[in-house]
Order: structure tokens, then sequence, then C-alpha cells
């Protein structure tokens, strides 16, 4: 089977939020806790599969999100044209997720079909629940489709041979997990239903969240997924830096995720 390299970009971070506001009913909710904030790049050979595309960085900054490097940016340092693009993987659609549509203009991108439904359903009238979304990037997603650049798929998708798409749910009504074959094994790049190893380690969810229950239960999906807990890959957490190595020349901005964990 193909196996894939995994490079993550570490696009933005935010250095003001506490654990009070990253999780519900925390025992010291006024220590801060980092938020970091990742997308990826899958390189098998000479094939490339974007996920995700980062966050607009003047939408970030009202909610206190500073850019670390922009998306673009990260993708030239690992050698790729985004007009050569050919699929991008939307693990779901909050405004973190999808910033620079518009710089991959040749791709086609790929959905669970439950989160269009979602952000373009009634749900969107409470505001707890839009707060992530901005209805510009919802209103490109509507033009991709129509313009047949954008496949809503089914809650198991295969995106390519040693890549597969699984629904959890959860932090959104089409949070999905990315399963990856890669030189040591299945790795799960967890994306948002995992925003912290702290989460997954002590069974507790995050704070915005759709289903709580969904979100839990995206643990015990993670790990059959997985081929241990160390092949399990969260989108926002800071231990990240500590435990890949960086591309050299890009300490902290961009890491290889596919390799063995330090320690």
């Amino acid at each position: 089977m193909k196996t894939w390299e995994i490079y993550a970009i570490r696009h933005a971070t935010n250095d003001t939020r506490t654990r009070g506001v990253n999780f519900i009913a925390d025992r010291d909710p006024t220590a801060p806790l980092t938020l970091d904030f990742f997308c990826w790049v899958l390189k098998s050979g000479e094939e490339i599969i974007v996920v995700d595309t980062g966050l607009d960085p003047a939408k970030g900054g009202k909610n206190g999100h500073r850019q670390v490097m922009s998306p673009p940016e990260g993708w030239a340092a690992l050698g790729i044209d985004p007009a050569e693009v050919e699929t991008v993987v939307l693990t779901h659609a909050h405004y973190d997720h999808l910033g620079y549509l518009d710089a991959l203009p040749n791709a086609r991108f790929l959905m669970q079909a439950e989160e269009m439904a979602y952000v373009t359903g009634p749900w969107m009238e409470k505001p707890a629940f839009r707060h992530a979304y901005w209805p510009d990037e919802i209103a490109r997603l509507v033009h991709l489709l129509h313009d047949d650049r954008l496949h809503l798929h089914g809650r198991t998708h295969e995106v390519a041979e040693g890549v597969t798409a699984h629904w959890t749910g959860g932090h959104c009504a089409g949070q999905e997990v990315l399963r990856i074959h890669t030189k040591r094994g299945w790795v799960v790049l967890a994306s948002d239903a995992l925003h912290y190893y702290e989460e997954y380690e002590r069974g507790v969810p995050f704070a915005i969240a759709f289903s709580i229950g969904d979100m839990l239960a995206a643990h015990d999906l993670i790990r059959d997924l997985a081929d241990s807990d160390d092949h399990v890959l969260p989108a926002h957490d800071p231990r990240l830096l500590d435990l890949y190595p960086s591309l050299p020349g890009h300490e902290g901005s961009i890491l290889r995720l596919d390799v063995a964990p330090h320690g």
C-alpha cells in the first residue's frame, strides 16, 4: 500500500487563551493554555494532498489569533505549486480551516456532506453554533459545489490509496478525521476531533461542541483507527512542537509528523 509523509504548517497561534476557554468545567479555568493552529500536507512521491487551508489573518485577529506563517508560504517551503494541487480535504468548515480556498485555483475539494447540511441549515440560527463560521466562506463553498469543484461525501470516504476520511461529529456536525498509511503504520490526523492531547488522555471535551457525546465517542474511534496513541495527531496542541522535528530553516512553523515522536 502507498505510504505518505505528513507535514504540518503552524500558521497561527493564540497565547492569550485560558484553560476555562478551552475546556468545559476545567479545574483551573484561569490558567493559560496556548492554542496553536495547523493545516497539513500529505506527500507520496509526486502526489500531494492538502488538508485544510488555514486561517484568514484578518478574521483570526478578531479573536486574538496571530498569524505565524501563511499557508501559501508553507506550501512554497515544501516545494508545492498551489496551481498544481488537485485534491484538498476540508475536515470541517470552521473559518480557521477555510482561509485560503482561492489560493488553490485548480483543486477539487472534499468535505463531509453532513457539514454542508449543517452550515447551510437551521442550526445556523443559533449564535453559539455559527460562531466559528463566516458566511462569505460558506457562500464560497456553495459556489465551489456549483462549479463541480466540491465533492460532498458520506461518513467514510477513500481520499486516495492509503488515506481515508471518517466522520466523528462532535466539535461540529460534520467533523472528520483522516487515517493515513505511513512508513511507521497507520496515523490518525484527528483535526479538531482533538484540539489537545489532554482531551484524549483525560477523556474530556473541548469547549466548542455541537455534540459532547459524539465528541467523546470520537476518542474511541480514533483509538480503533490508529496503530497506537503515539500515532494520533491533534490539531491545536503546542506539544506537537516538542514531539516532532521541524523542517530545516522553518523551526516552529513546519513540522514532519509521520515520523515517530520524541520521548
